[in-house]
């Protein structure tokens, strides 16, 4: 569910870290970037890479008005809104549409999907978690049990594919300038059995389901070798189906460490 924030508080959001890098993920890999992340999140993926923003949050709160600031200084156009679970914060959306008005930005948002929160996005980056994201049940009883009635929320992610494919023929803003909101549903894979789960939650999103060349297949690595070792298997199931093969190019380059 959102986390509401009232009061004298209302204009401030938890924020782990600000940083330019290049994108690494993606239909925009490799596209230098503003990020800006949001700390906490309703889910508690066994391998997630930012445990800092989700497992732990560590969280500082700022103003819009300071990181919208911070944002036009940066010297770059695309914003990435990411998390923890960005859409947990019902601000975001402000936080999205000060970005695009205000600093000029093409505004990329990563979530889980899992939440159904309307906000201008340029860019949907929608990432369902499987089965395989699921903590160990042993030794994380509670998070595993958390983790699992909350990863897939079908009706949610459908609002937001649809809402998104609205926005995208009606003509808001493309990076390179023409019109057009655009979307990925991007997933990561562990093991070719991950791909019978796939298919299924593209099957239950029915008519909301994106097109092959918008579904996005990744393989799971913290390091560049764990990466290797899986592309090429991913790379065939993604030549087979059409899908577009994702690489995590921040990890090639600066490895598995925080601002990048």
């Amino acid at each position: 569910m959102p986390i509401p924030v009232e009061g004298d508080r209302a204009e401030e959001q938890p924020i782990d870290e600000t940083f330019v890098s290049v994108q690494g993920e993606g239909k925009l890999a490799g596209v230098p970037s503003w990020f800006v992340r949001l700390s906490g999140c309703n889910l508690r993926c066994a391998w997630c890479d930012t445990p800092y923003a989700s497992w732990t949050p560590e969280k500082m709160t700022r103003s819009l008005d300071d990181l919208i600031a911070e944002a036009r200084r940066a010297s770059v156009r695309p914003a990435v809104v990411t998390g923890g679970e960005p859409l947990l914060f019902p601000r975001c959306a402000e936080l999205c549409a000060r970005l695009r008005s205000e600093a000029g930005m093409h505004v990329t948002v990563e979530t889980a999907g899992t939440i159904d929160l309307d906000a201008p996005i340029d860019l949907l980056s929608a990432s369902p978690k499987l089965s395989t994201s699921a903590p160990d049940a042993v030794a994380f009883p509670r998070e595993h049990a958390m983790h699992e009635a909350r990863r897939t929320n079908i009706p949610a992610l459908r609002a937001l594919l649809e809402r998104q494919r609205a926005r995208g023929a009606g003509g808001i803003g493309g990076i390179g300038g023409a019109g057009g909101a655009d979307l990925q549903l991007k997933f990561v894979a562990c093991a070719q059995d991950d791909l019978e789960e796939i298919e299924a939650i593209l099957d239950a999103l029915g008519d909301a389901a994106p097109g092959p060349s918008d579904v996005l297949l990744m393989p799971e690595g913290r390091t560049p070798q764990e990466l290797a070792a899986r592309a090429p298997w991913v790379v065939n199931e993604c030549l087979s189906r059409g899908w577009r093969y994702c690489p995590r190019l921040h990890i090639v380059l600066f490895g598995n460490r925080r601002g990048t």
